[in-house]
């Protein structure tokens, strides 16, 4: 999957600017990408995490 279509992917997930950790959690091994990875295109994005399940969000 190119990197287009994997920021595509990530948008239609995040409508709002924003996704639940756990979604991006999901969503990391459905793209089957590290959650770092996701961590960097969500950066690049700049969508927010929210609902962090380590409370660091």
């Amino acid at each position: 999957m190119t990197r287009e279509e994997l920021q595509e992917r990530i948008q239609a997930a995040a409508p709002q600017g924003a996704i639940p950790c756990a979604a991006a959690f999901k969503l990391a091994e459905e793209l089957k990408i590290s959650r770092q990875e996701l961590g960097n295109l969500l950066n690049d994005l700049r969508i927010k995490i929210v609902q962090c399940q380590l409370g660091c969000f």
